[in-house]
């Protein structure tokens, strides 16, 4: 697992629920890029996403 993989757990266990946003803006990555570490977090079993409105929720599982 990268480094950029494991701060995003990390920063989902203190935040409890993030959006691709948020993700991408403390990590100071682009959004896409956010969104491509969320959706393989997703494969790997550790977080899941729940779309509301028209915002992506990263949780863990």
């Amino acid at each position: 697992m990268n480094i950029h993989k494991k701060r995003i757990l990390n920063f989902i266990k203190r935040k409890k629920v993030v959006t691709s946003s948020e993700v991408a803006k403390h990590l100071k990555i682009s959004w896409n890029t956010a969104e491509k570490y969320l959706l393989e977090l997703i494969i790997d079993g550790k977080v899941d996403k729940i779309k509301k409105e028209r915002v992506n929720l990263w949780m863990l599982k």
